[in-house]
C-alpha cells in the first residue's frame, strides 16, 4: 500500500488531462445506466480494497462537518455543539466547518477512526464513487483519485467499461 500511496500522485497528475477530457464528455451525456455501472464498479473495489490499509484520506484532507454531523458528534462527547466546534473544528474559505488541522484529529495509529459510529457525512461516504448522478460530482471525483487508490482504480475501470 505505501508503494501505491508513493505513486498515486504522479499516476493522478499524468491521467488529470484525460480524465478531464472524459468526464467534461460525461457531463454532456452521460449515459443512462451510469449509476448502475458505478455502483457495480463501487462494490467491486471495495471488495478488494481495505480502507484500514490506507487512510490517506484521513491523513491528508478533512471532511466538512454539517450541523448534523456536529450535533451527533457532540452528543457522543458529552459535549455541547459550541464546544466540539471550539476544539476540533473551523470554518474555512468556502465558510464550511472543518478540521483545524490534518492528520485527522480521530485517526488513531492502526487508522482506525476513534469517532466511526458517529463519523461526518462525508467520512461515510468518501470516495463517493457511489453517489447517485455521479457525473455530477466530475470535480471531486478528480481530486479525490489523488487522494484514494480505490477511486483511482473506480475511475480507470469506468473509462474501460463507459467509453464515451
Amino acid at each position: 500500500m505505501k508503494n501505491i500511496l508513493n505513486n498515486l500522485p504522479k499516476l493522478a497528475k499524468d491521467k488529470h488531462i484525460e480524465n478531464k477530457k472524459y468526464f467534461d464528455k460525461l457531463k454532456k451525456k452521460a449515459p443512462k445506466n451510469l449509476d448502475y455501472v458505478m455502483q457495480d464498479l463501487h462494490d467491486a473495489e471495495f471488495k478488494r480494497t481495505d480502507c484500514l490499509d490506507c487512510a490517506n484520506c484521513c491523513k491528508t484532507t478533512g471532511p466538512l462537518f454539517t450541523s448534523a454531523d456536529i450535533e451527533r458528534i457532540s452528543k457522543h462527547f458529552k459535549q455541547k455543539p459550541q464546544q466540539f466546534i471550539d476544539q476540533y473544528l473551523r470554518i474555512d474559505e468556502d465558510n464550511d466547518y472543518v478540521l483545524q488541522s490534518v492528520p485527522c484529529t480521530f485517526l488513531e495509529a492502526d487508522n482506525k477512526c476513534f469517532i466511526y459510529e458517529v463519523r461526518p457525512k462525508a467520512c461515510r461516504e468518501f470516495p463517493h464513487t457511489d453517489r447517485k448522478k455521479f457525473q455530477q460530482i466530475a470535480n471531486l471525483t478528480l481530486k479525490n483519485v489523488e487522494i484514494c487508490p480505490a477511486a483511482f482504480n473506480i475511475v480507470e475501470k469506468m473509462k474501460e467499461k463507459l467509453p464515451v
